[in-house]
């Protein structure tokens, strides 16, 4: 245990704990309840054994619903055995919940690669949607139809998905990177009625053509009950273009004559009404449609938001994403707290990477969303934010780190690149259950590496292979949750018999979710860390570990290695697991024989003898996929023998072909031992 926590230490305390949100609704549940709850802890307790704490916790965020749930309904038994039917009585509609500010405050702020920033005000955005949910009533939508995007992170986006919401339609959204088949891998699944697209985009100073992807994409859809596909007009021309002979398709200003003026009319929906379709990542296979529900997303997100945010109408929330990744969707719940919500469509590093810190600092953001990539990258680059001009980032408040392993090492580097007066947090959850299950909380100290505390009414634990608690040890295992929680995935799209679901989930623990995440528990601090995907976990000579301890080790060499990959090698005639370690150099560096044995004595040293890899090599790439994490599962496999066909989720299909050739790994060896 002590190897995992060696690192641990104080980087920040909470000034005034008392006016957090978590310690408010602490002492409310005491009044209401006439409990003695003292702590976070004893909030997070309660919250996991009495059902009636998301009933509270409804009366707290102030949920908008024509029937609000009653103690006597909270939940009720459902499609499976393992997920309940929550408040079943109840009625509400998601957009009304993030629509309810009318008034010319800014709540939205679109800004691409070009600098040139759209403001869009309460009262405008509620407009706006009125129009398109009209629009597309009149056009045919009903409650359950599906609308799908390939859209860029604009503010049409977000109209588009709220105006769905209005109907009671399910909003499916996939990034305009994304490649023919990846698309047609998930909207194929869903059959979308309506799909939005876009026609231009921007990306590190590139105009990419997308009429004739959607083209393909629109043709091959038509088949299977597309009625209309609904053209943008171009980000960078301002442009509305067309796709020559498709009966199907029209523009958005044309789609817009719709609107009859009507009010906008909320559809008043069951809690559970399914909202959002997300997929699984499908590296290595067609993605599964997790189907999300409107009061499960609403209710966890805007808990998971609000508490560990600390978010008010006051404050302007900025998460960079994409629409094909869940933080999107999660985003979105920030206009449910009143805030402004900053959306960047284009790369960080174009035209500068200090031109994108410059613009955060400059407009004011108080709640940032990023990537231990993007902090990995600048800390490479030699750049410290705080350096930009004497007030950067002074109002930034707290920040999250999503995404991937976020090290002890790259922690403390952000820490103090950013400021010691910013709430730093890590949170671990997924596209599985649209929210964390692990998270942060402004009212208790941060130490370095860790992830805060568990998120409230999630019942996370730490399970070794026999499915005992041994969070207490110190020792790693897999995460659990094992209590349900409104959040949880209706199903999956197509999987009538609900087998896929729980093979995904269930099968492991039987009855209990297996999130798929290797974690453990200080036992001194409660603090925790994601040590990797529990799939990927190596385990050498029967010694199980997480390839973010050897990430962490990484970081002292950051100068000279862009990016690294860590995979466990298991073949038919192999009596055991092998490590191997690939690197990706910095422009300048080379890979050489003291730099494998520098980082092989850093790794005996930091961690153990058994860690240390059997094999280092050097490769021209690192596989990742479209949404920014680091492809470990599908390099394991390919090195061990699987004969792999890459989805249309990788960003860079063509890395995961420099890896085949590690098979032979013998053969591999004695090549880069002559070279060096």
């Amino acid at each position: 245990m002590d190897s995992y926590f060696a690192q641990s230490k104080l980087l920040w305390s909470p000034i005034q704990p008392r006016t957090t949100f978590a310690e408010v609704l602490r002492r409310e549940i005491n009044r209401k309840r006439g409990l003695n709850l003292k702590s976070y802890y004893d909030l997070h307790k309660h919250s996991i054994e009495d059902y009636i704490f998301w009933l509270d916790l409804w009366d707290f965020l102030g949920i908008v619903s024509s029937v609000p749930p009653t103690k006597d309904a909270i939940l009720e038994p459902g499609r499976y055995p393992e997920i309940p039917n929550w408040f079943p009585n109840a009625r509400l509609n998601y957009a009304e919940n993030l629509l309810y500010r009318k008034d010319d405050a800014i709540a939205l702020t679109g800004v691409g690669e070009s600098g040139a920033l759209v403001h869009i005000s309460f009262r405008e955005l509620n407009e706006r949607v009125r129009a398109m949910s009209t629009a597309l009533r009149v056009n045919g939508l009903k409650v359950g139809d599906r609308v799908a995007a390939i859209v860029t992170n604009s503010v049409n986006a977000v109209v588009v998905a709220l105006a769905t919401a209005v109907v009671g339609g399910i909003f499916s959204s996939t990034a305009t990177d994304m490649g023919t088949q990846g698309i047609l891998d998930r909207y194929r699944q869903i059959q979308p009625k309506f799909i939005f697209a876009e026609t231009e985009s921007l990306y590190a100073g590139k105009v990419v053509d997308l009429l004739p992807k959607v083209a393909d994409i629109v043709t091959d859809l038509s088949t299977q009950g597309l009625e209309q596909a609904i053209l943008l007009p171009s980000r960078i021309s301002g442009k509305e273009l067309h796709i020559p002979d498709m009966s199907k398709s029209t523009t958005l200003a044309v789609f817009l004559k719709a609107d009859d003026k009507r009010p906008i009319e909320f559809e008043q929906l069951p809690f559970g009404q399914p909202l959002f379709i997300l997929y699984s990542s499908g590296t290595s296979g067609k993605p599964k449609c997790i189907i999300h529900s409107a009061g499960g997303v609403l209710l966890n997100s805007k808990k998971s938001i609000k508490l560990g945010f600390n978010l008010t109408p006051e404050d302007t929330y900025f998460q960079y994403t994409t629409t094909g990744w869940m933080m999107w969707t999660y985003m979105l719940t920030g206009l449910s707290c009143g805030s402004r919500i900053i959306l960047y469509d284009g790369s960080p590093f174009h035209p500068s990477v200090e031109t994108y810190l410059k613009f955060i600092s400059d407009q004011g953001v108080t709640s940032l969303g990023t990537s231990p990539r993007f902090l990995s990258e600048l800390q490479g680059r030699g750049i410290k934010p705080l350096d930009l001009a004497p007030s950067a980032f002074e109002s930034l408040r707290t920040m999250c780190v999503t995404g991937a392993i976020f090290t002890p090492p790259m922690f403390e580097w952000t820490q103090e690149a950013f400021g010691k007066h910013v709430h730093l947090l890590s949170t671990s959850g997924g596209t599985d259950i649209c929210t964390a299950f692990v998270t942060g909380t402004p009212s208790m100290p941060v130490y370095s590496g860790e992830i805060q505390v568990k998120d409230l009414g999630m019942k996370v634990e730490v399970f070794d292979v026999s499915g005992r608690n041994i969070e207490h040890t110190g020792q790693p295992g897999e995460l659990v949750c094992t209590r349900p929680h409104p959040s949880l995935p209706l199903g999956f799209w197509g999987d009538e018999s609900g087998q896929k679901l729980k093979d995904a989930y269930f099968n492991t623990y039987p009855g209990i979710w297996r999130q798929g995440d290797f974690i453990i528990v200080n036992p001194i601090t409660k603090g925790m860390l994601i040590l990797g995907r529990s799939d990927g976990v190596l385990n050498p000579s029967g010694v199980r570990f997480g390839s973010g301890e050897i990430y962490t080790v990484m970081e002292q060499f950051s100068t000279f290695i862009d990016d690294s990959l860590c995979i466990g090698q298991r073949r038919q005639h192999d009596k055991d697991e092998r490590v191997l370690l690939f690197l990706k150099m910095r422009s300048g560096f080379k890979f050489t024989l003291e730099l494998e044995t520098a980082i092989k004595k850093a790794i005996r040293k930091g961690l153990s003898a058994r860690h240390v890899p059997a094999y280092v090599f050097e490769v021209s790439d690192i596989p990742y996929t479209v949404n920014g994490k680091k492809i470990e599962i599908a390099v394991k496999q390919i090195v061990s023998g699987s004969n792999l066909q890459p989805s249309g989720t990788v960003a860079n299909p063509e890395s995961l072909q420099l890896y085949y050739k590690y098979r032979d790994i013998e053969n591999v060896v004695g090549t880069v031992k002559a070279k060096l």
